[in-house]
């Protein structure tokens, strides 16, 4: 199961750089074609909509838990067990605050299909890209923050709040001791 996780985890790094990728080499083209050639406006939508696609993937399958900024003063202040009934509160706050959104929000995005990009152009049909198509990462994005905290619910009512990052660093400076007493026994 680690194996697949690891796996999928990869794919969605190789994806949002990708993005990104694109991203910068559309930034250039366009650089180059504002100087040396006719401006072209679809390199500005496509950025954009590139950009609403990286942010809301990356978030949604690729940044971790960790990475999130904290405030977590108090988090850190109370014991363990107020810590766990903090954590399963704040996951089931944002399972049921994602959920709530989800219906009313997927309805705005299928009313978008009304409306098309100004100049970007689908390379297959060569109709213009209908909006609810740009912002439908926005629901995937629901969901699957949603299901990585409901995840996280179960998790750590079984297993606990995940350790702070002082904790981590405390254990890695007592294993390093430990390594290092026992180079010096032999």
């Amino acid at each position: 199961m680690k194996a697949l996780i690891k796996g999928f985890s990869r794919i969605t790094e190789a994806i949002a750089a990708s993005m990104l990728a694109a991203i910068f080499g559309i930034f250039l083209l366009q650089i180059v074609l504002r100087y040396f050639f006719t401006p072209a406006g679809w390199t500005l939508e496509l950025i954009g909509i590139l950009w609403v696609w990286v942010i809301f993937f990356a978030c949604a399958f690729t940044v971790r838990e960790a990475d999130h900024v904290r405030f977590d003063i108090i988090y850190l202040s109370v014991s363990r067990r107020t810590r766990t009934i903090f954590a399963l509160i704040s996951a089931a706050a944002l399972v049921i605050g994602m959920l709530y959104t989800l219906l009313p929000t997927w309805d705005y995005i299928d009313w978008m299909k009304i409306r098309k990009t100004t100049t970007v152009k689908n390379p297959f049909t060569g109709n213009k890209i209908p909006m609810r198509d740009v912002f439908s990462i926005y629901a995937v994005f629901i969901v699957a923050v949603a299901a990585r905290y409901a995840w996280m619910f179960f998790d750590i009512s079984k297993n606990g709040p995940p350790k702070t990052e002082l904790e981590i660093v405390v254990e890695a400076m007592h294993e390093e001791e430990a390594n290092s007493s026992e180079g010096k026994e032999k």
